[in-house]
């Protein structure tokens, strides 16, 4: 722990989970078997972890890194162009303030945020941005097929189970990249406010300067900081689907650092068809009571928004009172 009480670096690689991948998909069986566990541990106790040997290249990510900050450096007029205000517009940028808490502090955040899969959405500009996009959200949404395999298997159901039911095959898959700019271009608190993210995981990637904070035990504590690693959150509809098994994580943003962040963010969630609820193998009469009622994905999404504005979440619509 730092002298101003803040996480040191160290202090969250000793901390949250670390997860190797590559002993998930090509490891021994004991590998692969050790690998659900830690999951579903991980998922359990922390609500999230790191995800290293992903297999998502290096080069890659710092090229989608570098086109992001390219189109957040175009001019206002050319970002006007896809602005939009739909949670299920295809592509939406915006830029502003948020509302912490009811001090009224606010911090500054732009997005780009963007629809993947199963129809594929991209700004046209910069010049092969959407190309590039295109192959990453491929490799990410992977990962993250392969993530929900693991988690399948670690809540006791077969790899497939959690696909099938909730036709990930159609799912749907957003990518947000976030940009929290230098104090040099723009001398404000930078940000996001305390939130939880729909779907089932969402893979983070930062371009190195922190800000990435999780709830544990009333604390806020950092995450990030483990060379070429994701940072892995559980979402919503994990919590809903697992019973409360797997509870979604709360996070928010801090940008301390005078440097520019920015993020590239992959919520991945069910079809927008499909209805979520508890799954049916951990409802079990009177001894195990389903604890969320079921709602279809894209009347979630919808509620989620009107809610966030009212300071509220869409668990407050279908969290059954126990």
């Amino acid at each position: 722990m730092s002298s101003n009480g803040e996480p040191t670096c160290c202090e969250v690689q000793d901390s949250i989970p670390i997860i190797d991948y590559s002993l998930l998909t090509s490891g021994s069986a004991n590998d692969h078997s050790k690998a659900v566990q830690d999951i579903g541990k991980a998922c359990e106790d922390w609500g999230c972890f790191m995800l290293v040997n992903h297999g998502v290249p290096e080069t890659l990510i710092q090229e989608m890194m570098d086109m992001s900050d390219a189109f957040f450096n175009m001019t206002i007029d050319e970002k006007l162009e896809f602005e939009a205000h739909g949670v299920l517009d295809p592509i939406r940028c915006s830029a502003g303030l948020n509302l912490v808490n009811p001090n009224k502090d606010m911090l500054w955040r732009e997005y780009l945020r963007l629809i993947v899969h199963p129809d594929f959405n991209c700004p046209h500009k910069p010049s092969g941005f959407s190309e590039l996009a295109s192959e990453y959200v491929k490799r990410t949404r992977a990962v993250a097929m392969e993530l929900v395999k693991g988690v399948s298997e670690s809540l006791g159901f077969e790899a497939s189970y959690m696909n099938r039911e909730l036709n990930l095959d159609a799912g749907f898959q957003l990518l947000a990249i976030n940009y929290y700019p230098s104090h040099m271009e723009f001398d404000v608190s930078r940000g996001l406010m305390p939130h939880t993210d729909h779907g089932l995981l969402t893979l983070l990637y930062e371009n190195g300067v922190p800000g990435l904070e999780v709830l544990r035990d009333g604390k806020w504590v950092g995450m990030g900081g483990v060379p070429n690693a994701f940072s892995i959150l559980n979402s919503d509809h994990l919590e809903i689907f697992s019973n409360g098994k797997y509870k979604s994580k709360v996070h928010r943003t801090v940008v301390k650092d005078k440097r520019r962040r920015i993020t590239l963010v992959n919520p991945n969630g069910p079809s927008l068809d499909t209805i979520v609820g508890p799954s049916s193998r951990l409802v079990d009469g009177e001894k195990r009571l389903p604890r969320y009622h079921p709602m279809k994905y894209s009347e979630y999404l919808e509620c989620q928004t009107e809610l966030i504005k009212a300071g509220k979440h869409a668990f407050d619509e279908i969290r059954i009172p126990i």
